[in-house]
């Protein structure tokens, strides 16, 4: 949808919402390099951009008035606020978009477009809104220094303001609040001596700056720049010896955040114990739901604060420690159940973090979590592999949401199907392309195996006794034969009965010598168009898994 020249309305703000979501994502590397205030820990980018998702999954489809719209959307940002940046992150969305509310009418259009009975102009009401969300995020935090995003966001206010005051259109009050906050983020370098020694501007600043010209590009109808706009640290060299580059041994050694439910004349108060507990202390909220983060050595402490006045859940706590000389991470990871050792050298060989399963040895929720927890990607795929494991990955996926994470599970059901995804994975795709892409090259590709009977039962094709060997396709024993060779050619026949260019063989740990050659042979005889490779998996129980895409 076009939005130029459209007054503030829900359409713009989706139209931000999404734009905004996709520069902090194409900025969050970047963003994540700059972060060594207040603590060195890398990740300022990725909480900004974890926190903005959480606000754009509030937003619900549908008709919304700009009032209900902004009302879910800073909600959103509250409960999925992420790290020190990420909470007054969300403090001003929410500041911004309640005063905006409040100073514009009902969305009735005149019939030429003009919103009738403005209490206040567009513009005005914009650079309002930016001004009293730049002191609600300094009144949130214990104590606010300078050459920060809180200075950024301020300065941000003060010029879309003057420009408002000179009759400038909402375009124009937006361009001088992203100009005014390019300028200070620059001069955040000589605000803070810890940013001035390590050669960079202030991080949350930085993102900040993305939010901004995200809606002016949304409001102008320009396109966001080919670049993100952050500005590089300076040359390697030039950091030797600087401070702030590594965690202060002195300084507090965690991060706790929670959500409080507590009632607001209390928090005053409780804002002001925490600074006695710790730094980096931020409140924000209202409405007796508040979101609380502090950077402190007893942790203990400052959750039974919360307790005292109400009721903390949704704890996190974070050792820096174990943060401070981390590798960086992936905007995605993909993390694939793999049933053999073949078949995990085969995955994280195309990049994915595998979690061991198969027959006898299924994975677990925890496994899988501790999995998505090693990544620390903020958006996941789960390649499950299995169809028993299927339900395993969906409740790991719920519990990872709880967490902000973006998680998407791919319902693979055979470790082929789960080749076949990986094959096609582009990071560099969004990350709703990305799932459709893999959910497609799985969807297509259809999955059999070989097997040996270990008791007498009775399948889909018959009674088995022990011994017989087994046909499995697309998860249903369908063939019951004297000997596995006969078992792969007719699972072989019944995959390509459904057409197919490209046939996987994985081999077991106890395939017999000849077995594949007797497939290949079949398949040249059979399909001479159709392709086939063939890679040692290592899996028990099944000496052949085969796939045909």
């Amino acid at each position: 949808m076009d939005v130029r020249g459209e007054v503030l309305t829900t359409a713009v703000l989706r139209a931000w919402a999404r734009t905004a979501l996709s520069e902090l994502g194409r900025a969050r590397v970047e963003i994540d390099e700059l972060n060594v205030y207040p603590v060195p820990d890398g990740d300022t980018g990725t909480n900004l951009y974890l926190t903005w998702e959480a606000a754009c999954d509030a937003l619900p489809a549908g008709n919304l008035t700009f009032a209900e719209a902004v009302q879910a959307f800073g909600r959103g940002a509250l409960l999925g606020a992420r790290g020190n940046s990420g909470v007054i992150t969300s403090q001003l969305v929410r500041a911004c978009g309640l005063r905006l509310a409040e100073n514009l009418p009902p969305e009735q259009e005149t019939s030429n477009g003009v919103l009738a009975d403005a209490r206040m102009s567009e513009a005005a009401a914009f650079a309002d809104a930016l001004v009293f969300a730049a002191d609600a995020a300094y009144s949130a935090v214990a104590q606010p220094v300078e050459g920060t995003m809180l200075t950024v966001a301020r300065r941000a206010g003060e010029a879309a303001l003057e420009a408002a005051n000179a009759g400038k259109s909402l375009a124009e009050v937006c361009l001088a609040a992203v100009a005014a906050a390019r300028v200070a983020l620059t001069k955040t370098t000589e605000q803070l001596e810890v940013l001035r020694r390590a050669g960079v501007v202030d991080a949350g600043g930085a993102g900040l700056v993305v939010i901004l010209g995200a809606m002016e590009s949304v409001l102008s109808g320009r396109a966001p720049a080919a670049t993100s706009g952050v500005p590089a640290r300076v040359a390697p060299q030039e950091l030797v010896g600087a401070a702030g580059t590594d965690l202060d041994p002195d300084g507090p050694a965690y991060e706790v955040m929670y959500l409080l439910e507590a009632p607001d004349e209390q928090i005053t108060d409780f804002r002001k114990q925490l600074a006695g507990m710790g730094d980096s202390v931020v409140v924000v909220g209202g409405d007796e739901l508040w979101n609380v983060h502090v950077h402190t050595d007893d942790v203990g402490a400052t959750i039974e604060l919360g307790i005292g006045i109400g009721r903390p859940y949704r704890i996190r706590v974070t050792h820096f420690a174990d943060m401070a000389h981390r590798e960086p991470v992936p905007n995605r990871a993909v993390i694939a159940v793999a049933a053999g050792d073949g078949l995990a050298d085969l995955f994280e060989e195309s990049g994915a973090v595998v979690v061991r399963g198969g027959p006898g040895r299924r994975c677990s929720t925890g496994e899988l979590l501790k999995a998505i927890e090693r990544s620390g990607a903020p958006e996941i795929v789960i390649l499950p592999n299995d169809s028993d494991s299927i339900a395993v990955a969906e409740a790991a996926a719920t519990a990872a949401r709880q967490d902000g994470i973006r998680v998407a599970v791919i319902p693979t059901r055979a470790q082929v199907q789960g080749l076949a995804a990986i094959a096609v994975h582009d990071p560099e795709r969004s990350f709703d392309d990305a799932v459709v892409q893999l959910s497609a090259a799985a969807g297509q590709t259809r999955h059999g195996a070989v097997t040996i009977a270990v008791k007498d039962a009775w399948t889909m094709a018959g009674t088995c006794r022990i011994g017989d060997a087994l046909g499995v396709v697309d998860g249903d024993f369908s063939l019951i034969t004297d000997d596995l060779e006969t078992a792969a050619t007719g699972v072989v026949d019944r995959l390509l009965g459904g057409g197919g260019e490209l046939m996987t063989v994985v081999t077991g740990r106890e395939v017999e010598a000849g077995l594949v050659d007797a497939v290949v042979r079949h398949v040249r005889r059979i399909r001479r168009d159709v392709d086939v490779v063939v890679y040692d998996g290592g899996q028990e129980r099944y000496p052949l898994l085969i796939g045909v895409e």
